[in-house]
């Protein structure tokens, strides 16, 4: 009874979005969408709430603002591509960023008082009524600890998971329809997107998970001279409420200052390029909501300028065979390989495995030639998407949710650098920080850290492996009647305890050989015998391998 319950709400809801946007004059949308198009006459019986010769950009963030958190993301993910939107609208979806309309001091006041069990006067020093910021789902106050210590302290806005729940049951309901009746619902997985995108924003209203993100990526760029994060005082944190150190700097967006400072900005291009790549692979843990609100250059050297992040409620991570799948991916590409990228599509189960591979490398090599090379100013990434999408489509291929998160930061990244400095050349940027990558996963370090990581097991396996060679020998001597039997079954248990015996020797004998040939040239002058059992090691280790 649940299910039709939730349906009807969102049903509701969509009718109460529709009259929204026809009080802001945006009557073109319902006309296009065509959900409720046959009762759009309905819809003007209500009030406008806007002329409608205000401008468009306007209309629009108003009405993104009155539809609430989920809709106000929206315009602030799409306000970082310019050059997919007229400049008046571009400037105004940029207000969401951090202009949202905000709800009182008297509100956040007595969160403070409630979440703390005293009055805030005694916690801090000084709280500054007027808001600094305000966003979809949390608006910020500078004060100053005891101590004098200057702070920003985050709030959630009242009522905030209840109206996000709301409309992610309206996402829900047309994710259904979608995947039940749409052509392409199978393969574009709308109920996995929507999922993937509830389990991210219903992380960002847990504000202590958002300052232990920002704690882990502080260590993760300790004594950078490319990124500083600021530090969370933890004391005064709670899931409603974060207090973290106010970060002193020029908004990304306010290129005049910067120019005017005399700033790097080529190199702040590149090193927000380098800073993104290193995250997403070296240490698997990104910044996901890269809008201009939540980034400043520190320019106390303009020639090296520095960047200061906040607001880390979205981080994302990606799993080994992904990490591994996208590197390939991009290095190919850089590479001009399209071969290779035709392969890795098919081999991760990006598209059926039935492909032709040489049909998926003519198509991707049709779209992604002409932007070879090519500085962001010459780009025309919206063209780009459309025939990515349109090779998508031809060939079935499935949406990744769980990139989804990684495809939008990047999106926010080039849209970023575009603004930064347009003549960027994003592919040699990224290049060697993708190839130091992949040489320390594929390399020799690799393999010797694989080596160090699964000790435990070697020494276990060093263990058992007299009992095991006692075991067979007795085994081959007396004779074993079963071992003449055949069934499919015993053939199959067969086959792994063979498998097993092998994988177990070249383990046990490989780990015996690393271990004497490290002993032998550590304590002795001997190097040839002491590399020639390290190679044997390593042959045995190789040979472990399932399969091999």
């Amino acid at each position: 009874m649940k299910k039709p319950g939730r349906r009807r709400r969102s049903i509701a809801r969509l009718f109460g979005i529709n009259r929204v946007l026809v009080r802001y004059g945006l009557d073109e949308i319902i006309t296009t969408v065509h959900l409720f198009r046959p009762l759009r006459f309905l819809f003007y019986l209500f009030p406008r709430k806007v002329d409608p010769d205000e401008p468009l950009g306007k209309r629009i963030r108003l009405a993104l603002e009155e539809l609430g958190p989920i809709f106000v993301k929206f315009g602030q993910a799409v306000s970082t591509r310019r050059d997919l939107l007229p400049p008046d609208v571009a400037d105004e979806l940029a207000k969401l960023q951090d202009q949202v309309p905000p709800f009182p001091a008297e509100q956040a006041i007595e969160i403070l008082d409630q979440a703390y069990g005293r009055s805030i006067r005694e916690v801090f020093s000084r709280f500054d009524d007027e808001p600094f910021a305000a966003a979809s789902i949390a608006q910020v106050h500078t004060a100053a600890l005891q101590d004098g210590t200057e702070v920003i302290v985050k709030l959630l806005r009242p009522d905030v998971q209840a109206l996000i729940e709301r409309d992610l049951g309206v996402l829900y309901t047309i994710a259904s329809l979608a995947d039940r009746y749409w052509e392409n619902g199978k393969r574009l997985r709308p109920l996995e997107v929507v999922a993937e995108y509830e389990k991210t924003v219903i992380d960002e209203l847990d504000l202590m998970r958002e300052g232990a993100n920002t704690a882990q990526l502080k260590r993760n760029f300790e004594g950078s001279d490319m990124l500083y994060v600021p530090e969370v005082f933890w004391d005064y944190c709670r899931k409603q409420v974060l207090v973290q150190e106010r970060i002193f700097g020029v908004p990304i967006s306010d290129m005049k200052r910067l120019r005017e400072a005399g700033t790097n900005i080529q190199l702040l291009a590149e090193n927000g390029v380098e800073i993104f790549f290193t995250q997403v692979f070296r240490h698997n843990f990104f910044h996901a909501d890269m809008h201009p609100g939540n980034i400043f250059v520190q320019i106390d050297d303009p020639q090296h300028p520095k960047y200061a992040a906040v607001d880390f409620g979205i981080v994302g991570t990606l799993s080994p065979a992904d990490q591994q799948y996208l590197a390939g991916n991009f290095l190919a590409f850089f590479d001009r390989d399209y071969h290779k990228i035709a392969k890795l599509h098919i081999d991760s189960g990006w598209v059926p495995a039935g492909t032709r591979i040489d049909e998926l490398e003519s198509a991707v090599r049709t779209v992604c030639e002409p932007i070879f090379n090519k500085p962001l100013s010459e780009i025309s990434f919206a063209q780009v998407l459309i025939r990515l999408f349109e090779t998508a489509r031809r060939f079935n291929m499935e949406i990744q949710p769980q990139l989804i998160l990684l495809q939008k930061t990047l999106l926010n990244i080039e849209g970023l650098g575009r603004q930064l400095y347009p003549e960027l050349d994003l592919w040699k940027t990224a290049h060697p920080v993708l190839r130091d990558w992949m040489d320390e996963q594929i390399g020799g370090r690799a393999m010797l850290a694989s080596i160090r990581d699964n000790m435990p097991q070697l020494r276990e396996a060093l263990r058992e492996l007299p009992g095991v060679i006692n075991t067979l020998s007795e085994q081959i001597a007396e004779g074993d009647v079963r071992i003449t039997m055949h069934s499919p079954e015993l053939d199959v248990i067969k086959k792994q305890l063979a498998e097993q015996s092998r994988q177990r020797f070249y383990i046990g004998t490989g780990a015996t050989a690393l271990i004497g040939g490290t002993l032998v040239l550590l304590m002795t002058p001997y190097a040839v015998p002491g590399w020639i059992l390290l190679g044997g090691g390593l042959f045995g280790i190789f040979r472990a391998r399932p399969g091999a």
